[in-house]
């Protein structure tokens, strides 16, 4: 098992360390949490935000129609409080004037930034002309309302895309070079194209690509970022200027502060304790449950579950009762025993993040 001072902990990209800014705003750190739909809501990115190290936190991605319509499922993704700063707001749509006008309302919402979807594969996305779609219209209207936008307008704009529609089709650093030309703040990079889905491998090659194709503006790479070797094999060999994470935050939400500690001190420092896991679980359930009530709450904490339980090496059984889970006293009687026994007597707090994360499949798959 690796120690914290293993010769296999890869050595830091020193230019890491200095500060990164997008448009106005100063990061804390070069790692952002990426949107996931269904995930990075509020009561998550406040448990993440809790734990130092991240840089970045951006809101699941919202209908920007669905904003201006005043949609109460839609202004619940957006609750947020003033210990949810810098935040970026991620919104989908194909028509231009109900893309500015939603951006012009985050603004006043008090967005920190906006961050238009480019990358989404799923139909529901791609068929009202938002996500990967967009990446198809190389003729000047994805340009055009990206345009609008920004004019829109005073926060940093941003665009999270993928490579292209297919392989054949790899249009990111056409866009990318226009986007910065137009004001464009950043870009999110995904190293998959729309008809891989969330399948197959990502290409650092085609992220390379879009960091050379700008001048200044700042390129996070994203895309399967689960470790340290991860994160500096992409960096590495992309050149990328930041790391946006996903599902290895979701797995290990004590990830961030160990990038971070990793690239000021060349150690990533201690994982996580099994007694923080818990505590972390728990803290989770109950914000989920203060932000939607009790009982959505424990169907939304359901969709976690799984990968909590397994990495903490729960009983089969007790796995179970938790994918059914209907209430935070239930959730406290299933774990007191674990609570005074501790681990299991072969658990590794360094492969505790080793529980798979399930992932959608082909491009029209959702999350």
């Amino acid at each position: 098992m690796p120690t914290l001072l293993s010769p296999t902990i890869p050595a830091a990209p020193l230019f890491y360390r200095e500060p990164l800014r997008i448009g106005n705003v100063t990061l804390a750190s070069r790692f952002t949490l990426a949107p996931l739909a269904g995930y990075t809501n509020y009561p998550f990115r406040r448990s993440v935000r809790e734990i130092p190290g991240v840089g970045l936190c951006t809101t699941d991605l919202v209908n920007a129609r669905a904003i201006l319509e005043g949609s109460k499922r839609t202004l619940d993704l957006l609750v947020t409080g003033p210990d949810d700063r810098p935040l970026s707001v991620q919104i989908f749509g194909g028509v231009p004037e109900e893309m500015a006008g939603a951006a012009k309302w985050l603004e006043d919402y008090g967005a920190t930034m906006i961050d238009i979807n480019m990358g989404c594969p799923v139909r529901k996305v791609v068929r009202v002309g938002g996500g990967s779609a967009m990446m198809c219209d190389t003729s000047g209207g994805t340009v055009k309302l990206v345009q609008r936008v920004v004019d829109a307008v005073k926060i940093p704009v941003t665009v999270k895309m993928r490579l292209g529609w297919d392989d054949a089709n790899l249009t990111a650093p056409v866009f990318a070079r226009e986007f910065e030309q137009i004001g464009v703040a950043a870009l999110t990079i995904h190293g998959r194209t729309r008809e891989q889905g969330f399948g197959g491998i990502v290409n650092h090659d085609g992220i390379r690509a879009v960091v050379e194709a700008v001048d200044k503006i700042p390129i996070f790479g994203n895309g399967d970022v689960r470790s340290l070797k991860d994160a500096k094999q992409l960096i590495d060999n992309t050149g990328c200027h930041g790391v946006a994470i996903g599902r290895g935050a979701l797995s290990n939400p004590w990830f961030f502060r160990q990038l971070d500690s990793w690239i000021q001190t060349g150690d990533p420092g201690e994982r996580a304790t099994y007694s923080d896991r818990l505590h972390f679980m728990r803290t989770h359930l109950v914000r989920l449950c203060d932000w939607r009530g009790e009982a959505f709450g424990c169907a939304m904490f359901r969709k976690v579950a799984s990968w909590y339980t397994k990495a903490l090496r729960l009983p089969k059984n007790i796995q179970h009762r938790f994918n059914l889970l209907k209430s935070i006293a239930e959730f406290d009687e299933l774990l007191e025993p674990f609570h005074d026994d501790g681990p299991p007597a072969d658990w590794s707090e360094w492969d505790a993040t080793s529980a798979e994360i399930p992932v959608p499949v082909g491009p029209n798959a959702h999350w």
